[in-house]
């Protein structure tokens, strides 16, 4: 823990970033410490500068966050919650200005893309911008009315925009996943319903993968989430990342991981915390 007085949550990005928004949502008693890069995060937990970590790891439209499976194993940081944020594009702009006067919008790349409809019908140009929440900053220091920005409506409210239109984004499905972070693993049982993440790396013997899926099948254990990403910059060292519904002390759970244990060369829990509402009933009911 900090030695701070208010505990601190670490995100990457600018105040105002989608990250911030997963802070707020999932601690809003903790004070937001922004950092440059996932990295950054990592190491404001692992030094004492932060008391938890927000990190995304995929999102619905993109996929995976590049090179976020890669650090997590090796941040020494453990998951102990998860938060989803649908991704709202607002455009925003200068307190005075009007839809009407927006001819040019910068957002970070992946977010033009996702507001592409929007702004063809109103003849707006775009740029990217490294950071949407940094270019909010740099567009309220401006005195420009002809520029906006696309953001999350939190970036408006922390620089003083004002935002002009709300839910512009093509698809109202995007949703971001995000992991809460700490130094210590927390192995309660803390809600009905929870879930386990792990790695793990199989032997090099004739069909390794399929003899360690198999345990999960045959225990009636739900894997949602399985991702292979290469090790050492080898073709043959190979990881994976998985996600499971189910606590590493429910039967079916430990007898998978104990058959998986037969095929693999390492295997490391990340976290066991609780499944996030959003994350909806698999059963489908």
């Amino acid at each position: 823990m900090t030695s701070q007085t208010t505990p601190r949550i670490a995100f990457q990005g600018a105040l105002g970033a989608y990250s911030h928004e997963a802070c707020l949502q999932a601690a809003p008693d903790m004070e937001p410490v922004p950092c440059q890069s996932f990295e950054g995060v990592i190491r404001a937990v692992r030094e004492g500068r932060a008391d938890l970590a927000m990190l995304p790891v995929e999102n619905t439209t993109y996929g995976r966050v590049a090179d976020i499976h890669r650090l997590l194993p090796e941040s020494g940081l453990h998951i102990i919650g998860e938060a989803f944020v649908r991704v709202r594009i607002a455009l925003m702009a200068r307190p005075g200005a009007a839809l009407s006067d927006i001819k040019h919008v910068r957002a970070h790349l992946v977010l033009l893309p996702q507001a592409r409809s929007f702004l063809q019908k109103h003849s707006i140009t775009s740029e990217p911008a490294a950071d949407s929440a940094g270019a909010a900053a740099e567009l309220a220091a401006s005195g420009n009315l002809s520029d906006g920005v696309l953001a999350s409506e939190v970036a408006a409210e922390i620089h003083g925009l004002d935002v002009l239109a709300r839910d512009i984004e093509d698809l109202d499905h995007n949703t971001t996943r995000f992991l809460l972070m700490a130094q210590e693993i927390d192995l309660t049982r803390r809600a009905e319903r929870m879930l386990t993440t792990f790695v793990f790396e199989v032997r090099n013997i004739p069909a390794a993968l399929y003899k360690a899926m198999g345990g999960f099948a045959t225990n009636g254990v739900n894997m949602t989430k399985l991702e292979s990403y290469m090790v050492g910059g080898s073709f043959t060292a190979t990881q994976f990342y998985a996600d499971i519904e189910g606590h590493p002390e429910d039967p079916a759970v430990k007898r998978a991981l104990d058959e998986l244990g037969y095929f693999t060369n390492m295997l490391e829990i990340l976290g066991v915390y609780p499944a996030h509402p959003d994350r909806g009933d698999p059963s489908g009911m």
